[in-house]
C-alpha cells in the first residue's frame, strides 16, 4: 500500500500560561518549554507579556527570532487569516493567553476556528485553567455547569443576571461560574452577598496556583459573617448553586 504523503502545513499549538507570577515549570508540563524551543511565530493577546513569558521558560531562546502578532479586543478580525500564513508555508504557530489556557474566556478562539477553516492541525498542549481548577476546588456539580464570562456593569442588570443565574442553578441543577475584573471584586462580592439567598452556596477561588491562593466555598448566610474578604485586584472566580 502507498503510504499517503505528510501534510506539509505547521500546526497550531494553543499554548496555556502561567496564571500569575509563579515560577513557569511549577505549574506548566515540560512539553511547553520543548514547543517554544522549537516555534518562533506565535499569535498572542499582548506583545509583552508574550515575550516575558517565552524568556522566562526559555531564557536561551533568540528574542529577535520571534515574530509575535496580537489578537485583542481591538484586532480586525480579518487581518487574522494573514496571521496563520506561516502555517500554510509549513511553520507552525504558538496561540498564547495573557493567563492561563487560550480560547477559553480569551480573544484566540477566533483563531482556532479561522486555523480549522483552513484545515490547520489544531494542537492544544496542557495547561492551568483557572476555571477548571475553581470548579474541581469548588465542590459542586462538575457534571453541568456554565461558563457565564463577565456580569454586567449596570446595577440592574447585574442584579437581574445574578438572581437569573441563582434560578437557573436551582432548575437545572448547574453551578453557574463567572468572573469579574479585579478591581471591582469587592463590589462583586458585596453585590452577590446582598441579593443571593442565604441557602445558596457560593465558591470563590482566587490567585489561582499562587502562594496567596484563596478558593472557600461557603452559603451565602456564612458568606455574611466574615469580616474580612479581601479580593481587591485578585484574579477571581465565582461560583454559585443553590440546592
Amino acid at each position: 500500500m502507498e503510504a499517503k504523503p505528510l501534510d506539509p502545513k505547521g500546526r497550531l499549538y494553543l499554548i496555556p500560561t502561567r496564571l500569575g507570577d509563579d515560577v513557569p515549570l511549577e505549574v506548566l508540563p515540560i512539553s511547553i518549554k520543548k514547543v517554544l524551543e522549537q516555534v518562533n511565530h506565535y499569535i498572542a493577546e499582548n506583545e509583552k507579556p508574550a515575550r516575558r513569558f517565552i524568556k522566562k521558560v526559555s531564557p536561551s531562546k533568540s528574542q529577535r527570532a520571534l515574530i509575535i502578532n496580537t489578537v485583542n479586543k481591538y484586532t480586525d478580525i480579518s487581518e487574522i487569516p494573514e496571521y496563520l500564513t506561516p502555517c500554510l508555508n509549513g511553520e507552525s504557530i504558538g496561540l498564547l493567553s495573557d493567563a492561563g489556557c487560550p480560547g477559553i474566556a480569551d480573544p484566540g478562539a477566533e483563531v482556532v476556528r479561522i486555523a480549522h477553516e483552513k484545515g490547520i492541525k489544531v494542537t492544544p498542549l496542557v495547561g492551568p485553567s483557572s476555571i477548571l481548577l475553581a470548579m474541581m476546588s469548588s465542590g459542586m456539580n462538575g457534571q453541568n455547569f456554565t461558563f457565564n464570562g463577565y456580569l454586567p456593569i449596570d446595577k440592574n442588570e447585574r442584579k437581574s443576571t445574578i438572581k437569573h443565574l441563582e434560578r437557573t442553578s436551582l432548575e437545572k441543577d448547574q453551578s453557574q461560574i463567572f468572573i469579574e475584573t479585579p478591581y471591582r471584586n469587592d463590589k462583586m462580592f458585596l453585590d452577590l452577598t446582598t441579593i443571593l439567598h442565604d441557602n445558596t452556596r457560593l465558591c470563590i477561588a482566587c490567585d489561582i496556583t499562587l502562594t496567596t491562593e484563596f478558593i472557600v466555598t461557603k452559603t451565602i448566610k456564612e458568606w455574611k459573617k466574615e469580616e474580612t474578604v479581601n479580593l481587591h485586584k485578585r484574579p477571581t472566580i465565582y461560583i454559585i448553586q443553590k440546592d
